[in-house]
Formats: structure tokens, sequence, C-alpha cells
């Protein structure tokens, strides 16, 4: 696996039932990586089940952004890296490589839109509180030098001739 300086946040095995009939992982299981990666960036940055429990506040997901670069195998261990991209009061835009011991390079690349809400009788945006905005600043200050896989998000589009 490629070495790099961003944080490796969540490790997996890829399971059978999410191998596809070409013998590689199916698209929508790369999701449910960057969905248990986010998972694991919230415990990191304190947003964690006592938190939750505590604050009712948790981070929901507004916009997920795939881009796939090489086939994954069956018989693939995952790693999957963080960077935050950019932050304010209450947003993450993150960045997660998704590498393969067997691969030099990620073999997707998945950007995440996080918001940080309050869950009541009605769902709202909330600033973080200070701690976890200052786990977040350090998060983004040690990734701030790593560069995107090979893509950012961009406009989805079919260009003309």
């Amino acid at each position: 696996m490629a070495v790099t300086t961003d944080l490796a946040i969540y490790r997996t095995q890829v399971l059978p039932e999410w191998v596809d009939y070409n013998g590689h992982l199916r698209d929508a299981y790369y999701v449910l990586v960057a969905s248990y990666a986010a998972d694991a960036l919230m415990e990191h940055l304190g947003i964690d089940a006592p938190y939750r429990q505590r604050t009712h506040c948790t981070l929901y997901t507004l916009e997920l952004h795939v881009h796939y670069f090489h086939e994954v195998k069956q018989e693939d261990l995952l790693e999957v890296t963080v960077r935050i991209i950019a932050a304010d009061s209450k947003r993450i835009h993150a960045g997660f490589d998704v590498g393969c011991a067997r691969l030099t390079e990620p073999a997707a690349s998945i950007e995440l839109m996080l918001l940080h809400v309050e869950q009541g009788e009605s769902v709202k945006p909330l600033p973080f509180p200070a701690e976890i905005a200052r786990a977040l600043e350090t998060l983004q200050a040690a990734t701030a030098g790593v560069a995107p896989a090979k893509r950012s998000s961009r406009k989805m589009e079919l260009r003309g001739r």
C-alpha cells in the first residue's frame, strides 16, 4: 500500500457477499466502506456514542462522490485514509482514499460533505462545540499537505463533441 502522511482511519477485509459477478467489489460497497470510515472519523473527532447520547447531535451526510480507479477483489484488505479538505462551523468536507495492499495507488477516492445536526422533534444544523472544532482543526492541519488521490469532486456531465 502506498505510504501517505494522512490518517488511516478504517480497515476492512472485503467480504464474499460484497463481490459481484465480475469478481470485484460491487460499487455500492465502496459507499458502505466510506460510511464506516465516516463513523471512524466521528469517533476520532469525539462525536462518539456518549457525545451523541448526551447532546443528541451527530453528523448527516449531505453529499457523496465516488471516483473508482482500480478493481478491488474478494481477497483484498482495504485501508481508508482521511483528509479534511475544508471545514466551517457546521460542515466537514472530507476526502477518503481507499487503499488496497496489492496496489501502489488508491483503488478509489470518496468525498463526503457532512453536516453537524441536533436531532429532536426536528433536525437542525448546529455549530460544532469548541472541543469538536479543535479536534477538527487539528486533523485538518495534520492532513493539510496531503494531495487528493487523483481527482476531486466535479460536476458530472456528458460533454458534447
